[in-house]
């Protein structure tokens, strides 16, 4: 844990007690605050009292006299509108603020040796975050990994010099740290997303870009180039010309920056290219999009002054993240992926890009738009399993192009795909068994990732019943 001491005796309130809420009120106690806090959740609230936490609703009495408000970024800060207690906060004089705002002053205060890494991205930001993370602790420095992955970031363990804070911040999180000036930024892709919390695409563009605002000389930014809005950020980052620019790209060659052509990552940074090495072998980091996530972890790396031999050394031994693209066996040529956080078309789409002669498990709540988009990738399916409310739909959009069946659940569309796949094995062909469901769980499970460990289960118990444990992740 790491006290927060930048309000030592004033008075702070804390809104909204989830982890990170709870995690900045105990840090803010420990570092001499006087604390209250406030959740409209009962058992927030409980949970609260049980830390010994002081509760009170500040849209009751007002924040006259309290030096800050912490609020957590689930809390609308601007869009559709502010909420209640930041208007109050607002006609109060009271700045308002979140956890990573604080946690870096206090970093930068205890050690200004220690690095923060943050990383953010419309998608792809939980796998870079913890490939980043896996790739600072390969190489001897002392990892901590942590922001809207994991840990919240004041229950990280205080800085020492050799300390590497690698923080995923969502544009929530970004919005509420106005000072926010990470030693090494990562902006990965801007897609719509969250607009109901940002009135515009423009907005949320403009909230990822703030990352690198307040950057200095002697940090890095470094930046996907592959879609408009990354692009145009990029552009106005080398145009101020204050901090040291990385582009990244999947699709085009760079004369300065990190790019990967055909699955070979390349190095442009010190006035030549070199070819750093092929990640086409890496099974953890399948696809064009990882591939992404991997250039930046790589450029990071350098930044950090990591070898490239030992960067993609640890990128062989990266055991991936539960529930994205997650190799959960390896048995007689056949390869079982738990992608059960693709609860959408855009998400699935990725997967079945990264893999050929599929058998694909998909299916539950479905989401607006179906599958149709995805019909470029059907040649990549030797056959479909449909599970849940989605099933009637989704062989809809598949009749004439994939042969599929109407599994109905889970557990029947795991036997009948291992059966399949294995048996296609024999005939000497390598497939893989792929849950990527494009829809929401919640028909049939609590979220995703139960529906993920059910079927992790469900492989494990399928290929020990046919005398074939395989290579587990």
């Amino acid at each position: 844990m790491i006290a927060a001491r930048a309000y030592k005796d004033r008075r702070v309130a804390v809104y909204g007690l989830g982890a990170s809420g709870l995690a900045v009120a105990r840090a803010l106690v420990e570092g001499g605050a006087q604390v209250t806090v406030w959740d409209d959740g009962e058992t927030q609230r409980a949970n609260a009292e049980v830390a010994g936490l002081s509760i009170s609703d500040p849209c009751d009495r007002g924040l006259d006299g309290y030096a800050a408000l912490i609020l957590a970024p689930g809390i609308p800060l601007t869009h559709p509108e502010p909420h209640q207690v930041v208007r109050l906060a607002q006609s109060a004089g009271v700045p308002v603020l979140g956890d990573v705002e604080l946690f870096q002053h206090e970093v930068r205060a205890l050690n200004p040796k220690a690095k923060i890494v943050a990383i953010t991205g419309t998608n792809g930001k939980s796998t870079t975050t913890a490939l980043i993370g896996h790739m600072v602790a390969a190489n001897g420095r002392r990892a901590e990994v942590g922001g809207n992955i994991g840990k919240a970031v004041f229950d990280l363990d205080p800085p020492r010099s050799d300390t590497v804070y690698v923080v995923e911040v969502s544009s929530y999180q970004i919005d509420l740290a106005p000072t926010l000036r990470p030693d090494v930024g990562v902006l990965l892709n801007i897609s719509p997303d969250h607009i109901d919390r940002h009135g515009s695409l423009e907005h949320y563009a403009a909230v990822k870009a703030r990352l690198f605002r307040f950057q200095e000389p002697t940090d890095v930014a470094i930046i996907g180039i592959d879609d408009a809005l990354t692009s145009e950020i990029c552009s106005a980052v080398c145009g101020k010309g204050t901090v040291a620019l990385v582009p990244v790209s999947t699709d085009k060659s760079l004369s300065r920056g990190v790019c990967v052509l055909d699955g070979v990552l390349y190095d442009s940074g010190s006035g030549k290219t070199d070819r750093v090495g092929d990640l086409k072998n890496l099974k953890t980091l399948a696809g064009l999009h990882n591939w992404q996530n991997a250039a930046a972890a790589y450029a990071a790396g350098r930044s950090l002054g990591f070898p490239a031999d030992r960067i993609l050394h640890s990128f062989r031994s990266f055991p991936g993240l539960a529930h994205r693209m997650e190799i959960v066996a390896d048995s007689s040529g056949v390869l079982f992926v738990n992608d059960s956080k693709a609860t959408n078309a855009e998400a699935a789409g990725k997967a079945l890009g990264a893999y050929d002669s599929i058998y694909w498990i998909a299916g539950g709540v479905p989401k607006e738009g179906g599958i149709n988009s995805l019909s470029p990738l059907f040649p990549r399916i030797e056959k479909a399993y449909l599970i849940g409310e989605a099933t009637e739909a989704f062989g809809a959009s598949l009749e004439g192009q994939v042969q599929y069946v109407a599994a109905d659940t889970l557990d029947a569309a795991v036997a009948a795909a291992v059966r399949d796949a294995m048996s296609a094995s024999r005939d000497g062909r390598r497939g893989v068994v792929l849950l990527s469901p494009a829809c929401a769980s919640f028909d049939q499970f609590k979220n995703f990732e139960v529906r993920g460990d059910a079927f992790r289960e469900m492989v494990h118990a399928a290929l020990k019943a046919i005398g074939n444990g395989g290579e587990a992740a």
